[in-house]
């Protein structure tokens, strides 16, 4: 399984905390309403048949099923699972969740998707490249896919390692390996073996004093992509 036990370890001994957000999920809650804005610009998603790999506690998927998509989220973290369907259930926002890879999902629904997104997640496990492959094997001809990830070097190490976990601690300490860090160059590359064409690369910073996240120019640490399968 290309899963990291150590990885699925952490983040569901924080699951309780996923709708929280003043806690270790805050900056997710913080740039949910970014990433939503910015997948909406590049696609449809009223109507259309959506998947979230990695969904975790489910924040970005129930936002994407609040606008009208047929959203389902998938994640090998059961108690974040638990978490995202008791959530949509309070919510009364229709979302589906499964316990299973992005790569055995591939092999039972191949090409069902409209949309594919895999947030955050890419930076979190042992074979990214499998992951790409999965979300572009989901997806339908002309389907879009999105992913969100960090990119490798000093200035990224500085600001997502040593500031966000050990100065500013707006994440737990051991939240991100940096060996495990991906450059634009080298998804581009995995994007392509995939079958997918990269539409669109955006930055997003964080702006400490303000407080305030934005997307823009500036890539070098965290980069969100927008692919659309050939």
């Amino acid at each position: 399984m290309n899963a990291d036990q150590t990885e699925i370890d952490k983040f569901s001994s924080l699951a309780h905390h996923w709708w929280d957000p003043t806690s270790e999920f805050k900056p997710l809650h913080a740039i949910n309403p970014l990433r939503l804005d910015w997948i909406q610009k590049h696609t449809e998603i009223q109507g259309k048949k959506v998947l979230d790999v990695g969904c975790g506690g489910g924040i970005l998927t129930e936002s994407l099923a609040k606008i009208g998509a047929h959203a389902k989220g998938i994640d090998l973290s059961e108690k974040a699972l638990k978490v995202a369907d008791l959530h949509s259930l309070e919510t009364g926002i229709a979302v589906q969740y499964e316990y299973i890879s992005a790569e055995d999902l591939a092999s039972k629904e191949t090409g069902q998707y409209d949309v594919v997104t895999c947030m955050e997640m890419l930076e979190h496990v042992p074979d990214p490249q499998s992951i790409i492959k999965a979300c572009s094997a989901l997806a339908k001809p002309g389907g879009k896919v999105f992913f969100s990830t960090l990119n490798r070097n000093p200035k990224s190490y500085l600001l997502a390692v040593i500031g966000a976990e050990y100065i500013l601690r707006m994440l737990p300490k051991g939240t991100h390996d940096y060996k495990k860090f991906i450059k634009p160059s080298e998804l581009n590359g995995f994007l392509q073996d995939a079958g997918l064409e990269m539409n669109e690369i955006i930055g997003l910073t964080y702006n400490p004093i303000t407080e305030v996240y934005a997307l823009g120019r500036d890539t070098d640490v965290n980069y969100l992509v927008a692919t659309t399968k050939k």
